[in-house]
């Protein structure tokens, strides 16, 4: 069973893609998921063009908490779970002409997924998990995140984005053999407004779509396997005020090595780019 989550936290009302391979996992009905993820990200900021802002950075370290627990949903293996994200970073630029910065620390906007793999992973006990082997496995996600973040309407740079977004997915995984894997994924994130944004205007913003790939390569060690990723995004064109921003465009490759400490816990080592 997947026994490590990593969460990706973007601190922007920009839209971003998660790489996550092997999503559609299957886990004993009853068995609980903890995981524990710690992320540091760098890289330059795309801020509203009308702002004065120019050279903007961001230096972030989050932390974040997720627990899942596997269900039997009609007979389809099915997970329910939270991720609690918290974050600390300074962000730098040039404003009107001055350099400046400013640090966050706190929460960032929480997560809730509800998924199910009705093609390929019915749901079994640990018993028939051990004995069962699907060829191809299809599931849906649906993940919503809740406007519960650090947010100050007077600040431009903020944890939390006061909005409620909704990313329903779908994915497919085939096993080609006993050693590799492969997945896609599509999935559209649709955002409500936040009524307050900074200089006291409305932000909204349209519909992000994406798709993703992933190779996984098991080795024959248990539990130890390897998976590079590529996803390409498009969409979220923002609003100010009813004044529309150009469209986002989004592509991201990422590796991930995880490595088992015990039968039941796992380390996961990720680069995304």
């Amino acid at each position: 069973a997947r026994a490590c989550w990593a969460a990706l936290l973007m601190a922007a009302p920009l839209a971003a893609q998660e790489l996550e391979p092997r999503a559609l996992q299957n886990a004993p009905v009853g068995a609980n998921l903890l995981g524990v993820a710690a992320g540091y990200s760098h890289g330059n900021l795309l801020f509203e063009p009308s702002l004065p802002i120019e050279d903007a950075q961001a230096d972030v370290a989050s932390i974040a908490v997720a627990y899942f627990r596997a269900l039997d949903i009609f007979g389809m293996s099915g997970k329910v779970g939270v991720v609690v994200p918290m974050a600390t970073g300074t962000w730098s630029g040039t404003a009107f002409g001055i350099d400046t910065a400013v640090t966050r620390t706190g929460f960032a906007d929480p997560r809730m997924t509800v998924s199910v793999n009705f093609l390929g992973a019915p749901a079994l006990g640990r018993s028939g998990m051990r004995t069962h082997r699907a060829k191809t496995v299809a599931g849906f996600q649906l993940s919503v995140q809740a406007p519960l973040g650090q947010y100050a309407p007077e600040r431009l740079v903020n944890l939390g984005l006061n909005r409620w977004s909704f990313q329903p997915r779908l994915g497919i995984a085939q096993t080609i053999s006993s050693h590799l894997i492969v997945e896609s994924y599509v999935a559209a994130t649709f955002y409500t407004a936040n009524p307050d944004f900074f200089g006291g205007t409305e932000l909204t913003q349209e519909p992000f779509v994406e798709a993703q790939f992933h190779a996984i390569y098991n080795f024959s060690k248990p539990g130890l396997w390897l998976a590079g990723s590529i996803g390409y995004g498009r969409g979220a064109r923002i609003a100010i005020d009813g004044v529309k921003q150009e469209t986002l465009e989004n592509i991201r490759a990422s590796a991930v090595l995880r490595v088992p400490l015990t039968r039941q816990h796992g380390l996961k080592l990720i680069y995304i780019n």
